[in-house]
């Protein structure tokens, strides 16, 4: 507590000259080093995890998938459309514009469609901000938002195991009550739903498929049979892929292009993108020299108690996936159409729509922190645009609320905003609402927590060259690979 304090105090000092800027350096490595010690930190969370390189074949045909529009009901999205490697592992939207864009391939800040125009609630269609699928292989219990896939096994069996440890509960199966097509694991069953989302990519075709109908169909599209069967011009293209992949060099289109592989290829791409390799990390393997002593500052205030001075983050984001895979009411603001709930289906209840507990209305996954920097816009609907922004709701919801900056969005489109106010004071008023007490930061802690935030993102993500071997530069003689480009026409 006496080192936390003086340190802190030393940082808000230190433009005076008067302090010995080598033994408040001291102090805080030894101070941080406690803590890294006594939460058995070791910045590792792959370790003991089996992880699929990106060569690997299964993972290379996962990436053409990923990018070929072919898997859209009306082919003009794809997986990529809202989880690209150069966005982050996501869009870079608040929220996703999916189906019907004026420009398939443009993604970020730009993309736009009609849909929204022709909603009545308003904003873009997909009520939700797409996570990124950086890290996605590092999940134990659950995915998505409110957690809607998830392992049944959560004991410490499941430690490491990406939820391979035990059945797989879905939208497609009852609460508690395991898929049996969910797959191998937590991606593969994630990754089996986009294509269910009219918004998504199903688009409005199609909409008399039920959600295996619509996976069927696809994967008839891609082999040539069933009722898409003629829908793209050389299925050989896909079959060979298939046949190499799954090593069948004689394989039939009906017996190696099916939904479960389709599903599988799509999982294990995700799942290669593991990008692990932080300042924080070199820190505590034990580079002292690793992260600033700005961020320093800010890791202690992160990890320490509030009875401590700190911000008690690590209370949620804890571990060395800096998350605790549960769900909590921080009353983030809603923006968007909502998900229908609520007496006039303006809100989003969040896990409440799984469980039905109400001690879990408004509450959202603890996203993990890792790679944050470049996984905006933040929160379960994309409220917020900038890391100090969200770090200041962190600290005092209230506060942040009542001052809500809406010229932050970055989507002009997204104007339901009138019940902001009203559905946010709903979560902030429930029983379950995390947040008991307001921590009032000075400006210059806000930015040391944000610059030890900085310090979790890997190199790698801010590379495009990095992150070459996950961008498909495939040439699908059908002409649904989707060829990223912004909005003044550049290639992502």
């Amino acid at each position: 507590m006496n080192k936390l304090l003086l340190s802190t105090l030393a940082l808000s000092l230190s433009a005076c000259n008067d302090i010995d800027t080598q033994e408040i350096e001291n102090q805080s490595n030894i101070a941080l080093r406690s803590i890294i010690t006594s939460q058995a930190l070791t910045a590792d969370p792959v370790a003991g995890r089996s992880i699929p390189n990106i060569e690997e074949k299964t993972a290379q045909l996962g990436k053409d998938l990923f990018f070929s529009k072919s898997l859209g009901g009306d082919s003009d999205s794809a997986c990529v459309t809202c989880h690209h490697p150069v966005l982050g592992g996501g869009d870079n939207l608040s929220l996703p514009i999916g189906t019907e864009a004026d420009d398939p391939n443009l993604l970020g800040t730009g993309r736009s469609n009609d849909l929204a125009e022709n909603n009545p609630e308003g904003g873009p269609p997909v009520p939700r901000n797409a996570p990124t699928t950086f890290n996605v292989a590092l999940w134990d219990h659950v995915l998505f938002h409110d957690g809607r896939v998830e392992a049944l096994d959560t004991t410490e069996n499941s430690n490491g195991a990406n939820g391979s440890s035990g059945g797989i509960r879905t939208p497609d199966s009852a609460f508690g009550t395991a898929d049996p097509l969910a797959g191998q694991n937590l991606v593969q069953a994630q990754a089996r739903f986009p294509v269910t989302s009219n918004e998504e990519m199903k688009g409005f075709d199609h909409t008399d498929y039920d959600n295996q109908g619509i996976r069927e169909l696809l994967a008839g599209r891609l082999g040539g049979y069933g009722d898409a069967a003629g829908e793209l011009q050389d299925t050989d293209f896909w079959l060979e892929k298939f046949r190499t992949t799954f090593e069948n060099p004689n394989g039939t289109a009906t017996d190696l292009i099916t939904e479960q592989n389709i599903s599988l290829a799509l999982g294990e791409y995700q799942r290669s993108q593991v990008f692990v390799n932080t300042p924080w990390k070199s820190y505590v393997e034990g580079d002292d020299t690793a992260i600033s002593e700005t961020a320093k500052q800010g890791a202690l205030l992160f990890f320490s108690s509030k009875a401590e001075g700190g911000a008690d983050c690590a209370s949620c984001h804890s571990g060395d996936f800096f998350t605790d895979e549960s769900f909590h009411n921080v009353a983030m603001p809603q923006i968007g159409s909502g998900k229908g709930d609520g007496e006039d289906g303006s809100k989003d209840f969040g896990r409440f729509r799984e469980t039905g507990n109400e001690a879990d209305k408004f509450a959202f996954r603890t996203p993990s922190l890792l790679n944050v920097e470049v996984t905006g816009p933040w929160s379960h609907a994309g409220a917020y645009t900038s890391l100090t922004a969200i770090v200041r709701h962190s600290l005092n919801p209230q506060q942040a609320i009542t001052a809500y900056d809406f010229e932050q969005l970055s989507q002009t489109e997204i104007r339901n905003l009138d019940q902001l106010a009203d559905n946010s004071q709903e979560a902030l008023d429930h029983s379950n609402f995390a947040m008991t007490e307001n921590i009032d930061f000075t400006d210059v802690q806000v930015a040391s927590l944000v610059e030890f935030l900085k310090t979790l993102t890997d190199p790698c993500v801010k590379d495009a060259e990095c992150l070459a071997p996950w961008i498909s530069t495939n040439d699908d003689p059908n002409g649904n690979h989707l060829t990223a480009t912004t909005v003044d026409g550049s290639l992502l």
